[in-house]
């Protein structure tokens, strides 16, 4: 009876829900349980889900306060490059949109810090940022100016503006080889965190408020955080990642 019960327990269980978390993390304890061994801040990261806050329709507009900004979510991919449908489950999360709102700025020092975007702007935010917002029946997202990571003057993301203290970088590619001739598969390939300096923010903000240039320019061979930033997919096949300039550990050369 018990084995009956925790194989219906089980069943309904998707594993999406556990993407992320190491097998020996998971442990079935008793039917009607599930309990969860020590887990790494980095396991959660499957586990996130974000319910989007519905604006009934008797408000027609949504006013972002402060450093905030309003961004109209742009919808996920249907289909692949090839005309392939996409079902819901692998529509790659969008990152991006257009900003439609935005706040005041703030103050810090003496001097007024305006938003470092425009409304109409098409721009790529972090990926775990801001608050989700259900109105007049389009996803819309509110974030703080300094989750936005850049703006995005073409379809490709190898054009990005970065903003604040962001760095655009092209990864470095993946070895082929070990070091004794062997050919390696993609599985077996380790990450690069190596890679080219495409472009940078024009620096974050001090305590006055007042903008400090960064320490890495367009063209430097950096080396960086290997968990760090969000990871985009240009259109000429190479991998892109941008990340905080503090994520940026050592220039090569």
């Amino acid at each position: 009876m018990a084995s009956a019960q925790l194989s219906a327990i089980s069943s309904s269980i998707s594993t999406a829900s556990f993407e992320g978390l190491r097998p020996s993390a998971v442990q079935f304890a008793s039917a009607g349980r599930i309990r969860i061994g020590n887990l790494s801040q980095r396991s959660f990261r499957g586990l996130v889900v974000k319910a989007a806050t519905v604006v009934a329709p008797k408000y027609t507009a949504i006013k972002p306060l402060g450093d905030r900004v309003l961004i109209k979510i742009k919808e996920a991919e249907e289909k692949t490059e090839g005309g392939i449908l996409l079902p819901s489950t692998a529509q790659t999360k969008p990152q991006g949109g257009e900003v439609v709102a935005v706040g005041e700025g703030k103050t810090i020092g003496k001097n007024n810090v305006e938003i470092s975007v425009k409304t109409g702007a098409q721009v790529v935010y972090s990926k775990y940022a801001g608050t989700e917002v259900d109105f007049d029946g389009t996803k819309h997202l509110i974030v703080k100016d300094d989750d936005i990571v850049g703006i995005l003057e073409t379809d490709d993301i190898k054009d990005l503006k970065p903003l604040n203290d962001r760095v655009l970088i092209k990864v470095a590619e993946a070895e082929e080889k070990t070091s004794g001739g062997l050919l390696l598969t993609e599985a077996t390939k380790d990450k690069p965190s190596i890679g080219t300096v495409i472009a940078v923010g024009p620096g974050h903000l001090d305590e006055e408020g007042n903008r400090k240039p960064l320490s890495v320019t367009p063209g430097n061979t950096v080396l960086y955080s290997k968990y760090a930033g969000n990871d985009f997919k240009g259109k000429d096949g190479s991998d892109y990642i941008t990340l905080r300039v503090s994520d940026v550990m050592a220039v090569l050369s």
